[in-house]
């Protein structure tokens, strides 16, 4: 039968997860490029509860041949998922609960709590201010806000020397594309280190600062370095 479905642009899409967890259905998941794509046209009622929490426009609607609409399929699906106690809305990596366990690790040194290396405040994309003078010269550290918590010598090893700016894709409201490449094309930014961790929502924040970058016409060192769930630095 020929339906209204929904359809999404994988050039637009950022990875972030918020349009799994808005459809109830459980028809969106994240493939291996961390893009959102639709598992089975049956799960998909059309209604589009998705479309307005796709902070970069990637979802639309489309007219097309596609099987209808199959409630009991749903329902059979979500009992499969909550029996499995996996995450709802067919189980987006980042919100997927596990225990972490280390090996024992070196002390802390003696001489006393280690210095934090955070240079400036508001650390928040969304909080700081664009022309703030502490960006002038500056080598910026763009981290997602989990990274902190899940990598124990962050400050020392990324934050040093750095001015720090932590953002959340899944949880903030919008794109900050569009504040990064303001602060990158008015201030006088040396470098650019992006942190991320390793789930495909946070692919967000990577595709907020690529695009800051090329939008601000600036031609700017830039690194990205993945981080583990459990700690370790995956790619540098």
């Amino acid at each position: 039968m020929k339906r209204q479905i929904i359809r999404f642009d994988k050039e637009k899409c950022n990875g972030c997860g918020l349009c799994v967890s808005a459809c109830r259905e459980g028809a969106i998941g994240l493939n291996e490029d961390g893009k959102a794509e639709l598992l089975r046209d049956d799960y998909c009622d059309g209604l589009g509860n998705c479309l307005p929490v796709c902070p970069t426009g990637a979802i639309s609607f489309e007219e097309r041949e596609a099987a209808a609409f199959d409630e009991e399929a749903v329902k059979e699906n979500q009992n499969k998922v909550e029996t499995a106690h996996k995450a709802p809305a067919c189980g987006c990596p980042g919100m997927q609960s596990k225990s972490i366990r280390h090996g024992e690790t070196a002390p802390l040194s003696p001489a006393g709590p280690i210095a934090s290396q955070l240079t400036q405040w508001p650390v928040q994309i969304k909080l700081a201010p664009i022309n703030a003078p502490y960006f002038q010269n500056a080598h910026l550290l763009i981290a997602a806000d989990c990274a902190a918590y899940a990598y124990g010598n962050f400050h020392n090893e990324f934050m040093k020397n750095k001015v720090t700016l932590i953002g959340c894709p899944k949880l903030d409201e919008g794109d900050y594309s569009e504040k990064l490449t303001e602060i990158i094309r008015r201030n006088d930014i040396k470098s650019v280190t992006i942190v991320r961790m390793e789930v495909p929502c946070c692919g967000g924040l990577t595709y907020a600062a690529q695009e800051a970058l090329q939008k601000s016409g600036k031609f700017i060192p830039w690194n990205v370095v993945t981080l583990s769930t459990d700690g370790q630095i995956l790619e540098d």
